[in-house]
């Protein structure tokens, strides 16, 4: 099993992360009138509360890259 540093995760995929939610809103409520900013903080709030600092993860999630 790897780990890894949810805040760390979420940091680094900030962008997407904010794009999906945001698509996810529209596919699912499109009438919804929802502050993107605001929706993307309340669920990194979630998310850290569902989750412990340092998640175990299936090896075969992590792709070892030797620089």
């Amino acid at each position: 099993m790897a780990k890894i540093k949810i805040e760390e995760v979420v940091y680094a995929l900030d962008t997407q992360f904010k794009k999906a939610l945001e698509n996810t809103i529209k596919k699912m409520i499109p009438d919804a009138q929802v502050d993107s900013l605001l929706l993307f903080v309340e669920f990194r709030k979630e998310l850290y509360r569902q989750c412990q600092s340092w998640e175990s993860i299936p090896n075969a999630c992590v792709q070892r890259e030797d620089f």
